[in-house]
């Protein structure tokens, strides 16, 4: 395999928070920090005035050195849970360590959920959800259908990802609906639309399939503001 070969594999295995995350331009909420170029964990740390230590606790990062351009952390405590203050010393790069100073003030923390009336989905297939969102190991929602059952578009909006580079994801569909929402559809056994292209609502987009998982399902996933949030309260019943 040759050494461009390794580095194309090895940028198309980003993970899909940042790839999401950096699809949009819209600022995060309260409580949240996009990463940009030149940025370290210290210095992220140093000029929102908390520990390297509560970052990484608060993120569940394996790795402070390693961060990527538009990935978003949280840079505030998590419903009011105390953050650590200390020198913290990096522990990868020889990167100076970081020193919190004690907050001047308390920083709103981001919305638990946008406005209810803020995007109207319809759902991204016919089937039965058998594993529900809960934020951690589950960034979305899992539909049980059977292989080739059409997948549309939950809203109208723009093809920003299809391919599956993603590990873990199979053939994926992301779509950017604004500045502040996405959607992402996993597993597909065939995608028929490609990035740049316009979609409505609706629209058939791809095909349900199992690529890279055991089963024929679609996860999909909605995000705001670069964060999962639970698909189910968008949709409609039924």
């Amino acid at each position: 395999m040759s050494e461009t070969t390794r580095i194309i594999k090895r940028l198309a295995c980003v993970s899909l928070v940042a790839l999401i995350a950096a699809c949009g331009s819209a600022p995060v909420g309260p409580g949240f920090y996009r990463v940009e170029r030149g940025d370290t964990l210290s210095k992220i740390a140093r000029s929102h005035h908390q520990s390297v230590q509560s970052i990484v606790r608060w993120n569940n990062l394996t790795n402070p050195d390693s961060i990527e351009v538009g990935q978003v952390l949280r840079v505030d405590p998590p419903n009011g849970a105390a953050s650590t203050n200390g020198a913290v010393r990096s522990s990868g790069n020889g990167s100076a360590s970081a020193s919190a100073a004690p907050r001047s003030a308390p920083v709103e923390s981001a919305p638990s959920s946008p406005p209810a009336s803020s995007i109207s989905l319809v759902w991204p297939t016919n089937g039965n959800v058998i594993r529900g969102f809960d934020g951690g190991n589950s960034k979305g929602i899992d539909i049980s259908a059977p292989a080739g059952t059409p997948v549309v578009a939950a809203a109208a909006g723009t093809v920003v990802y299809a391919g599956n580079g993603l590990r873990g994801y199979g053939n994926l569909l992301i779509l950017k609906h604004n500045a502040e929402y996405l959607t992402a559809y996993a597993h597909n056994r065939v995608l028929f639309v490609k990035e740049g292209e316009t979609v409505a609502q609706g629209q058939k987009i791809a095909e349900v399939g199992d690529t890279d998982t055991n089963r024929v399902m679609l996860h999909f996933e909605l995000r705001y503001q670069g964060r999962s949030i639970d698909p189910s309260r968008a949709l409609p019943a039924r």
